[in-house]
């Protein structure tokens, strides 16, 4: 049951993606929405000649500046969400990009999901490091929006990308409030064969249907470079609109890395995606 959820505002890139797909996904399920916007302070600045004083005031400038985007981008949120007739709460800060990440990826504990924007490998905004660090702080599902993404998110036809890992199972439990609306439901299997008999694509199907969800699995035989296209390709193919996933990796607070798959998807995802770690 999807009853409290967070979205990130983002303060540096545009923002009606995630504000509309998590006013409709709040909307449909008459759930609390609670929106976080943060501006990024400068982390350094440079040499002023004139001393700690003139140091200080260049911080004050910049803190203010980066207080109004977090209020520009909250404004608009806020705009929608009334308009909508929802229950909802604004958050606006500042913080270093650091502290940033630490206070999303700690806000997210404590609501059922998580929505954000997928990062723009073409912008070099700060706003693109929160969809991995919510992610992997969080302990939470979190719903990739495509920055291409446009009106509500109301998934009807979801694929679940299966190899019978850790990750894999929890997002398919994360998603259980979706898969339960959902008209189809495609279990995606690459290299089914290759997985124990006690957490292949079948397996998953056949926990779908204790639930009394029924589902069809769709097998794919790729190298690892290969699936996270065939994924997208098969993703096109069954014309999903929900994608759910395990996500791979470490914060970037720690050592920075992006399982290979997860970072393809983030790059270049075409579709609304639900990951959990």
């Amino acid at each position: 049951m999807l009853k409290n959820i967070l979205v990130h505002i983002p303060s540096e890139r545009a923002a009606r993606p995630v504000i509309e797909g998590a006013i409709s996904i709040a909307t449909s399920r008459n759930a609390q929405l609670d929106a976080l916007s943060i501006g990024y302070e400068l982390t350094s600045v440079a040499f002023v000649a004139d001393g700690a004083a003139a140091m200080a005031a260049v911080y004050d400038i910049e803190r203010e500046r980066a207080m109004e985007r977090a209020n520009s981008a909250m404004a608009e949120f806020n705009t929608a969400a009334a308009k909508a007739g929802i229950s909802y709460s604004c958050r606006a800060l500042t913080a270093s990009p650091n502290e940033a990440w630490t206070i999303a990826g700690g806000a997210a504990r404590l609501h059922d999901l998580t929505i954000v924007l997928q990062p723009d490998p073409e912008s070099a905004s700060n706003d693109n490091a929160m969809a991995q660090e919510i992610l992997f702080q969080s302990g939470g599902p979190v719903l990739v929006l495509p920055y291409t993404h446009k009106g509500p998110c109301t998934p009807k036809r979801i694929g679940i990308a299966w190899d019978g890992s850790r990750a894999a199972a929890r997002a398919l439990r994360d998603a259980t409030p979706f898969l339960k609306e959902a008209d189809t439901i495609t279990i995606i299997s690459a290299n089914d064969d290759e997985a124990a008999s006690e957490v292949n694509a079948e397996a998953a199907k056949t926990c779908l249907a204790r639930h009394g969800l029924t589902a069809v699995v769709e097998r794919l035989t790729a190298g690892h470079a290969d699936i996270q296209p065939m994924l997208l390709s098969t993703a096109a193919d069954l014309s999903l609109d929900l994608l759910v996933m395990g996500g791979y990796g470490h914060s970037r607070l720690q050592e920075g890395l992006l399982g290979g798959v997860t970072r393809a998807m983030f790059q270049s995802m075409t579709v609304p995606t639900l990951m959990s770690h």
